[in-house]
């Protein structure tokens, strides 16, 4: 098959299970009405599968690796199918959050496996272009899915926008089934179940510690998990330097050129979704803004991410990755700032703007960062490389939404609520001002040779 089919099924794939992201977000409060529930509890459906992302995504990297990128793809949107046939009919809560957990597990499939699909059908000099399309597909079907789920929502039901999108997973499978031939494998290596299940149980731990991080250090459910992770993640060390086959080389730990974009990326990701789920709140509880005006503003920045994307490999082919993962986090600091000079009476356009930075912010910074962790492993590895820098920003992800509300919700306490938030969005911009720092740092192995090539696929 040619190139262009490939590039084009797996990224139909990714569009057709992520058109519902941000749209099933918005229509908590009708799911809750249905289930007979609140949207506290429902918050488990939003969060969840970001926490099931980040533990399943490493040993899924690691099995597709091992047996074929194709096979663990193809997994990930069979139970994407279901989850959304389950998600449609679910008839209490506890359904849909089993559901929509479940989701999580086939997107880390894809995630992990989607990288090196691409990565097979693309040049090393490609990389960056190929992720921008990726990152333009992952931040551009939520938006066609609001515009297109929150008119459905209204006249049919929430329900609809999940039914509805199983015939488009379902038409996306077979392309891909069609389309796609298997990745080498390493069929003759072992999953290092040990490690698998100590790496598993250390980011769970982690994750769900950092996702409580409102309840305070002495809450027993943190110290608890805060202990887990401590004693899971020094024992998988030492498994994995006695395994034949670890799940995670660990010299990545020690490689600049890995270590420094992980690092990198979680700060991107802390700036990038902690604003992501403040600035509503911002925009309702301290400007006055109704709800629904609220959430229109909010396709600024990721459709100004979708729209960015693909422009990062005209930075990285003028200046390299590094530099635009630099400029990427500098945009996001400038963000940040933006936000913290919103007052109430300021005009709208100074919010857009905002909005529309942190989008441009993170389009031209996620494809490099990613591009840059591929440039320095091994093809065999590049599953596991994916994996790796999925987990990095989903710890970012969950570590950005929980400090940044917990600043606000501290600040608010003792002065002026539009105050709280400004100091909410510093906190934010030190975490983008780092990882600029950081991505400076970064030596990209064989970089002189990759900035230099030419872009002409």
């Amino acid at each position: 098959m040619s190139r262009r089919a490939v590039i084009l099924a797996v990224l139909g794939g990714l569009a057709s299970t992520s058109v519902t992201f941000t749209v099933f977000n918005v229509a908590l409060v009708d799911i809750a009405g249905t289930l007979h529930t609140s949207s506290g509890v429902l918050t488990w459906s939003v969060t969840g599968p970001l926490l099931i992302v980040g533990v399943a995504a490493p040993i899924l990297g690691r099995l597709g690796d091992m047996y074929g990128h194709r096979k663990l793809y193809l997994y990930g949107l069979v139970g994407s199918l279901a989850c959304s046939a389950l998600t449609a009919v679910s008839w209490n809560v506890e359904v849909l959050i089993a559901a929509r957990l479940l989701s999580g597990v086939g997107g880390a499939a894809m995630g992990a496996a989607s990288w090196a699909l691409l990565f097979g059908v693309s040049s090393k000099a490609e990389r960056t272009r190929v992720l921008g399309w990726w990152s333009l597909v992952s931040a551009g079907a939520p938006v066609v899915g609001v515009a297109i789920g929150g008119p459905v929502v209204e006249d049919f039901g929430w329900r609809w926008i999940f039914i509805a999108q199983v015939p488009l997973i379902l038409a996306a499978l077979i392309a891909n089934v069609a389309v796609l031939k298997e990745t080498e494998r390493q069929g003759r290596e072992e999953l290092d179940v040990a490690g698998a299940l100590l790496l598993a149980t250390g980011v769970a731990a982690l994750l769900v510690c950092v996702e409580q991080f409102n309840s305070g250090f002495t809450d027993p459910l943190v110290i608890s998990f805060a202990g887990l992770a401590v004693v899971c993640f020094p024992a998988f060390w030492a498994v994995e330097r006695r395994a034949r086959f670890p799940v995670m080389p660990l010299e990545w730990f020690s490689m600049p050129s890995v270590a420094l974009p992980c690092l990198a990326s979680f700060g991107v990701n802390f700036a990038y979704m902690g604003g992501f789920f403040l600035t509503p709140l911002f925009m309702e509880q301290a400007l006055g803004y109704s709800v629904g005006s609220a959430g229109l503003y909010q396709i600024a920045r990721p459709l100004v991410f979708a729209i960015a994307a693909p422009s990062a490999a005209v930075i990285a082919r003028r200046r390299g990755d590094r530099s635009a993962a630099v400029a990427g986090g500098l945009v996001l600091v400038a963000s940040m700032l933006g936000f913290v000079a919103v007052a109430p009476g300021s005009p709208g356009l100074m919010i857009l703007a905002a909005l529309g930075a942190s989008g441009l912010a993170n389009g031209i910074s996620t494809p490099s960062l990613g591009a840059l962790v591929a440039g320095a492993v091994d093809n065999e590895r590049l599953g596991s490389a994916s994996a790796v820098v999925q987990l990095a920003s989903q710890v970012g992800v969950v570590a950005g939404i929980q400090v940044m509300e917990s600043v606000q919700a501290s600040f608010a306490r003792r002065g002026p609520l539009v105050g709280s938030y400004h100091y909410a969005y510093l906190a934010g911009g030190a975490a983008a001002l780092a990882a600029a720092v950081v991505a400076l740092a970064i030596r990209p192995a064989g970089q002189a040779r990759v900035a230099g090539a030419a872009y002409s696929g």
